[in-house]
């Protein structure tokens, strides 16, 4: 009886094993998903939206929290053009309002049933990227397990979990961009191209089949390759740069027929896989084209024709193969000749298709290869190549990717020791190489990279594994455990250390897990700095529409629908207008304003933006504005007078109204804006004593800019340009050391969040005024910072201004009253919100009769506002203007008042003789003759060390300490 009950223990324990061995994946690949779930999803508190404002981690974010809103609206249509960005011509956005942004409003349709609030949208949105992060494991796990068995591919999964660089960054929540939905589509395509290779190796199709109609034999590898084709359109479809995976399964198509038929296999197998797979995505592609083209970055021709190209070059590979055979030729030389012809053909795309040639050459170059030059380009801090590769990986992946490549040269080296050899792995070989030299090219690459890197080492497992017999069967009992040997152990604990131990504490340096840095992940910096900005320009500005006019009927709908314009360029109805900053804050005025901004993180009209914030005279940047509304692309290299003529046959209808300028543009991002311009950054910095050591400061010609003299010194002496807001939040900009760098560097910004000087400033809702009066009190302030700064101001976050005609303030005096060479000077005082002062100053010289003009942007009253068609400015005038006319011996003073429709109109105000009294002028030293408004004794306020609280800054200069 005894021996009957151990027999049915010894078979119920040998049916659990078989089936724990057969099912044990199910549960670990279900931990693993929730824990990528779980990590992700960390600091979902911090992005809590907040009187409706959402908060997003990138820029980017925000435009697709726009174009998923969008698509709500309209559901289930996608956004087919963009009127509210790139003004004054509109955008075609095609990597945005995608299959991504689809799928989440799908889900939050179900979730709201059919109706979904804005706060329901939202948290859909913030939870459906860390899903599609966590999702990613189960097309990795069955790729690793098709390369290594279940252990494979659970390791695979396990390094997929725990790598803790850039694809896990842009899957946590707060991170709404599509770079999710390329990893997951790209690793289901993969795996789908996989499959259907391996199925037709099985089922060996070929042309007589084809010929035949013989339906049955062709089923299962037909069905898988239609199955490989909706995959990859699908990836495409999410993301339409996707098109590179065409090239690199075009590539792998190319080399695997080639050795097919080198090794006496028919490469009508393979082919037959090609033909209909991206057959298939040439056809579903094709119906997605939006914008008629080859950009890479729309869903146009390129795709499409792409697909076909490799559909039509397997079939012809798989023919001419047929053909080699007819005429006996030596197998070895089928490779050249299909070398041959390839050049050929890039010739005759180079003659015949020269568009399509040259995208296909630039996007080689920027996205593929690490060859050639980018020029403004690599002005994206996450297009920009890894500066230490090596260094980059192993903070990406630990020693995994080094594994990968052992991994990769196991695959490789399979023939030469007689092992089995499958097309799938010369797939995954060509395309690994693929993501290690994209990943060269631009660091946000390693979000793909790291799926090459979890697959691949499910082979080096494997093969290890084989190689010291450490394969322990489950089915066989406990017993087979008792027969693993010493070394066996030593050498699975040495592969689990080495791929492992990098990735998880106490290695991993101390907040560099998974885990940890889930917890580390916030708000985007920038979207909180421009908030304030952004929310006072869509309350304070009017509607695009609406400028200029009480109501207009033609104003643009925020979520309406414009069709793709024949010529490119939208005709905007009257009275709209666009706002100019530096492209990184295009998106936050597009969604947090509801503005139209001119350049965006699209990099639309960088050149002509940063044209203008170079440009040495206020002059030169009106007619780089007035070029751009009459549609042109001005930039430092364009003939003036060309432009001139454009502005003068044009109506200027649509213009540029307001320019929005921050710390970071005149800090550490200005050095970005001279790329895309000129002259060289260099021109702009010039080199100064500091504690006895050369350090680099800027240049005259960098306060020449139109940048400086508005931020840094509120537009003083411009005349069609007033500030009309501040944030109430507050930065150091100049020459400082770089605190990330260590290097000292002559425009740099440190908002005061991270510098801890709220306790040594006071409260900063108080104002900066007492601020500033805190720091010329307190020479050694910035000595708190541990950071020498040797060419500083305190200046808001983020500063937005106006472009007006400008009031003429016009006069005469009689010349017999004053010095010859006089000036005249009108001044007014002005308060911002934040309770800051400072003194507009516009100085010019007096004609011979006596008589001047001076044309000023500020006025004094706030008479118009919204309801108008106009500003209502946050600055406001404390008192009237003050004239000066300033004369060696003597000063002639008056006051007078500057409406806002003066000033918006280009209105004339006279100022009468008899009103203008003579008083004393003032002995050298005695200060400014009583006059309320501030000394003019300084040429024109620009020079580099009196900068004072009229120009919002404080000077530390040399006297600072570090």
């Amino acid at each position: 009886m005894s021996t009957d009950t151990e027999r049915l223990e010894e078979d119920v324990e040998a049916t659990f094993l078989e089936r724990w061995d057969e099912w044990y994946h199910i549960p670990v690949l279900g931990v693993v998903i929730l824990f990528m779930f779980l990590a992700r999803i960390r600091a979902y508190d911090r992005f809590a939206m907040e009187e409706g404002a959402p908060a997003l981690a990138a820029v980017d974010s925000w435009y697709h929290w726009r174009t998923v809103q969008w698509t709500a609206e309209n559901f289930p249509y996608t956004m087919p053009y963009e009127v509210w960005t790139s003004f004054p011509d509109g955008r075609y956005v095609g990597q945005f309002g995608t299959l991504f942004d689809q799928l989440i409003v799908i889900a939050a349709m179900i979730v709201g049933l059919g109706d979904p609030s804005t706060e329901t949208l939202y948290t859909v949105a913030l939870l459906a990227v860390p899903v599609m992060g966590a999702l990613v494991a189960i097309p990795v796990f069955y790729m690793g397990r098709r390369l290594g068995g279940t252990i494979g591919g659970i390791v695979s999964i396990v390094l997929l979990a725990l790598a803790p660089g850039t694809f896990f960054y842009r899957t946590t929540t707060g991170q709404l961009q599509h770079h999710v939905a390329e990893v997951l589509f790209m690793a289901i395509a993969v795996l789908a191209m996989m499959a259907a290779l391996r199925v037709a190796e099985r089922e060996k199709p070929i042309w007589e089949l084809v010929a035949d109609k013989d339906v049955d034999a062709l089923r299962e590898p037909a069905l898988y390759s239609v199955l490989a084709g909706i995959a990859l359109t699908l990836y495409i479809w999410s993301w339409p740069p996707g098109v590179v995976l065409i090239g690199i399964f075009g590539v792998f198509f190319a080399v695997q027929l080639c050795l097919d038929y080198v090794r006496g296999v028919s490469p009508d197998h393979v082919a037959f896989v090609g033909a209909i797979s991206l057959g298939l995505t040439a056809v579903l592609t094709a119906l997605l084209i939006e914008e008629p083209g080859t950009s890479v970055t729309s869903f146009g021709y390129l795709q499409p024709v792409s697909a076909a190209l490799v559909a039509v070059g397997s079939v012809f590979m798989a023919w001419l193969a047929r053909q080699w055979n007819e005429y006996g030729a030596d197998r070895r030389y089928y490779p050249v000749a299909i070398g041959g012809l390839v050049v050929v053909a890039f010739g005759l795309m180079a003659l015949v298709l020269p568009d399509f040639y040259s995208t296909f050459v630039s996007n080689l170059q920027g996205r593929v290869l690490p060859i050639g030059e980018r020029g403004a380009g690599l002005t994206i801090a996450e297009a920009q190549p890894p500066p230490d590769y090596t260094g980059h990986v192993f903070e990406e992946f630990g020693t995994a990717f080094y594994t990968m490549l052992a991994g990769l040269a196991f695959l490789v080296a399979r023939p030469f020791f007689g092992r089995e050899y499958r097309a799938e792995y010369t797939l995954v070989v060509v395309w690994s190489l693929f993501l290690i030299s994209m990943s060269m090219t631009q660091m946000r690459f390693a979000y793909y990279l790291v799926l090459a890197v979890a697959i691949v080492n499910a082979v080096f497992v494997a093969d290890v594994v084989r190689l010291f017999d450490l394969d322990v069967d489950l089915r066989s009992g406990y017993e087979s455990l008792r027969e693993v040997e010493a070394y066996q152990i030593i050498v699975l604990v040495m592969v689990v250390m080495l791929l492992f131990a990098p990735l998880l504490p106490p290695v991993a340096a101390s907040g560099d897990t998974a885990w940890e840095r889930g917890n580390h992940v916030g708000p985007s910096e920038d979207a909180t700095t421009w908030e304030e900005a952004t929310h006072w320009l869509n309350a304070n500005t009017p509607e695009p529409g609406d400028w200029g006019e009480e109501e207009n009927a033609d104003r643009l709908e925020y979520y309406g629908s414009y069709d793709y314009p024949e010529d490119g360029s939208y005709d905007y109805p009257p009275g709209t207008y666009g706002v100019l900053s530096w492209w990184d804050y295009g998106h936050l005025i597009t969604v947090q304003g509801e503005r139209i901004p001119h350049s965006n993180p699209f990099q639309s009209n960088a050149r002509s933006s940063a044209a203008f914030f170079t440009a040495q005279d206020e002059g030169q940047g009106e007619l780089y504005l007035d070029a751009v509304a009459a549609g042109e692309s001005p930039d430092h290299e364009a003939d003036e007078a060309a432009l001139e003529a454009a502005v003068a046959e044009s109506d200027l209808e649509e213009e540029l109204r307001y320019v929005m300028i921050d710390h970071e543009m005149a800090g550490g991002k200005f050095s970005a804006i001279t790329e895309w311009t000129g002259p060289e950054y260099e021109t702009y910095v010039e080199q100064r004593e500091y504690q006895g050591e050369p350090v680099p400061a800027s240049s005259e010609a960098y306060h020449d800019t139109m940048l400086a003299s508005l931020y840094l010194e509120d537009a003083s002496e411009l005349e069609h340009y007033r500030l009309v807001h501040e944030n109430d939040d507050y930065a150091v900009v100049g020459g400082m050391v770089n605190p990330r760098t260590g290097m000292p560097t002559a425009q740099y910004s440190l908002p005061f969040r991270h510098l801890g000087l709220e306790s040594a400033w006071g409260n900063e809702t108080q104002g900066v005024q007492s601020a500033l009066e805190q720091a010329e009190a307190d020479d050694e302030l910035f000595q708190q910072l541990g950071i020498p700064i040797w060419d500083g101001e305190v200046i808001s976050t983020v500063k937005t201004f106006e472009r007006v005609e400008g009031a003429a303030l016009t006069g005469t005096v009689d010349p017999d009253e004053i010095d010859e060479n006089a000036t005249v000077t009108a001044m007014v005082e002005l308060e911002t919100a934040p309770g800051r002062t400072f003194v507009y100053e516009q100085t010019g010289e007096l004609e011979d009769d006596g008589s001047f003009e001076l044309t000023v942007p500020y006025a004094t009253d706030d008479e118009l506002g919204v309801d108008d068609g106009y500003t209502d400015s946050s600055v406001e005038a404390t008192g009237e203007y003050t004239i000066v006319v300033d004369g060696d011996e003597q000063q002639l003073v008056d006051e007078t008042a500057v409406s806002e429709t003066d000033v918006v109109e280009g209105e004339s105000v006279s100022i009468e003789p008899e009103e203008i009294d003579i008083v004393d002028a003032p002995e050298e030293g005695d200060g400014d003759g009583g006059t309320e408004a501030g000394d003019d004794d300084e040429d024109d306020g620009a020079a580099e060390d009196d900068d004072d609280e009229d120009d919002g800054g404080t000077d530390v200069a040399e006297s600072i300490a570090g």
